[in-house]
């Protein structure tokens, strides 16, 4: 098959839904002669920043001068924005090679009794194999739902990481901030050393999980301190306290507090595998926090007018981006492009995001559980008096841009399936 045959079939797999356990990925990978054995993984699990933190300690491990795989999920703009290898994607060839190696597997599981196995699994398979193959020295993975149940929970890796704990996929994971983080601490395994940024009941949770499995915990904020310096549009400085020393005038390119606390995170893992044996040194360090690229967070997209594209999907998301709002652009007027999928937190995202834009166009992403995406606009109209509804997401930024005054700024934010189309959309504008 070629690529677009090979994406076809991964989203005809969509069929099969939400499905947890690691039986059908395991039997998979069995298959395959597992290959995720094979591999030095870093996991990264959490509600936001998951991301963030595997671009950033993925570059930290490139300065390095090691070959660095990323797996993560979703893409903005191309599925082959999920396996990078030093920042580089897979090919599309390369995809449709591998689908067309792992079909008869699945084909076989089915016959013999087995569930099939669902997108992410087969997208989960393909990268441990994919990675295996290019021989990486390291691989980075984050994860994809939770994290007992996400299928990259086979993974047997150096180093687990939580970014933070917060109120995210409710109708999968739990209702209740100990029912969540214990689903994602499922990806602490024992003896395995932890790095996380959670803190409050989460931690809690996290630190009695280490102790129950004689994980070392490293705890950002507690054990890992910082201080903001200095900011622009182009990024921000800061200085951080880590166990191996002071790290002075760091710089990342993004914007946010929130990615204060990622970047710290990324340095308190670096740490740890120095720890473990990993050759990395402060400069290092720097360079990669320096060089990381991580589009679709308070990214300024468009100058004239002040574009703002952030993939805010949930309410903890939602309020560091109104955070971030007030840091740089004080009293500036918003009109919101906005557009969330059905298991979110709306009416939350809503009050936190619409009572502050002069006006709001809802859109719908693409994606099947966005079935309901006008409903979001019942929710936005308790905060703003000037709402429209548009399907199409072009034509949603395009009225946002026309709606816009010369001092406002056009925010997109919700579902990354929506703000990366609205992403394309704008850059083909520029």
């Amino acid at each position: 098959m070629n690529y677009q045959e090979a994406l076809d079939y991964l989203a005809n797999l969509a069929k099969f839904g939400f499905n947890f356990g690691l039986g059908r990925i395991q039997e998979l990978l069995k298959r395959l002669d597992n290959p995720h054995l094979a591999l030095k993984v870093i996991h990264i699990g959490g509600t936001n920043g998951k991301g963030s933190t595997t671009a950033m300690l993925s570059a930290i491990l490139q300065e390095g001068g090691y070959r660095v795989g990323a797996f993560t999920s979703p893409h903005l703009k191309s599925y082959t924005e999920r396996y990078r290898i030093n920042g580089a994607e897979i090919s599309g060839e390369q995809v449709a090679v591998l689908i067309d190696e792992l079909r008869p597997h699945l084909e076989a599981m089915v016959a013999e009794g087995f569930e099939h196995p669902t997108e992410f699994e087969v997208g989960t398979a393909l990268a441990f194999l994919y990675f295996n193959r290019e021989k990486v020295d390291f691989l980075v993975v984050e994860v994809g739902m939770g994290g007992a149940i996400d299928s990259t929970n086979v993974v047997k890796p150096l180093l687990s990481i939580i970014t933070n704990v917060s109120m995210d996929h409710m109708d999968y994971l739990g209702h209740t901030i100990e029912e969540i983080t214990r689903v994602k601490a499922g990806i602490i395994k024992p003896g395995t050393p932890v790095v996380t940024a959670a803190g409050g009941e989460a931690l809690e949770v996290i630190e009695s999980v280490c102790l129950d499995k004689k994980s070392p915990l490293y705890v950002v904020g507690r054990d890992f301190s910082w201080q903001p310096a200095a900011w622009n549009l182009s990024g921000q400085e800061f200085s951080l306290r880590g166990r191996r020393g002071y790290y002075e005038k760091l710089f990342i390119p993004l914007l946010g507090r929130h990615q204060l606390v990622n970047a710290a995170t990324a340095v308190a893992a670096a740490e740890v595998l120095i720890d473990l044996g990993v050759s990395l040194n402060a400069d290092m360090v720097r360079r990669g926090l320096a060089r990381t690229r991580w589009p679709g967070r308070m990214e300024i997209v468009s100058q004239k007018p002040l574009v703002i594209i952030d993939g805010a999907h949930n309410y903890d998301g939602a309020r560091c981006l109104r955070q971030a709002l007030k840091d740089y652009f004080p009293g500036r007027s918003i009109v919101l492009v906005i557009g969330m999928l059905g298991d979110k937190e709306r009416a939350r995202v809503a009050a936190e995001l619409a009572g502050a834009a002069r006006a709001v166009v809802v859109t719908r992403p693409d994606n099947p559980r966005a079935h309901n995406w006008r409903e979001l606009a019942e929710e936005v109209r308790n905060y703003a008096s000037e709402v429209y509804l548009l399907e199409d997401t072009g034509e949603a930024v395009r009225k946002a841009l026309a709606l816009a005054g010369p001092e406002e700024v056009v925010l997109i934010t919700g579902s990354l399936y929506m703000v990366g189309s609205a992403r394309e959309v704008i850059l083909a504008q520029s």
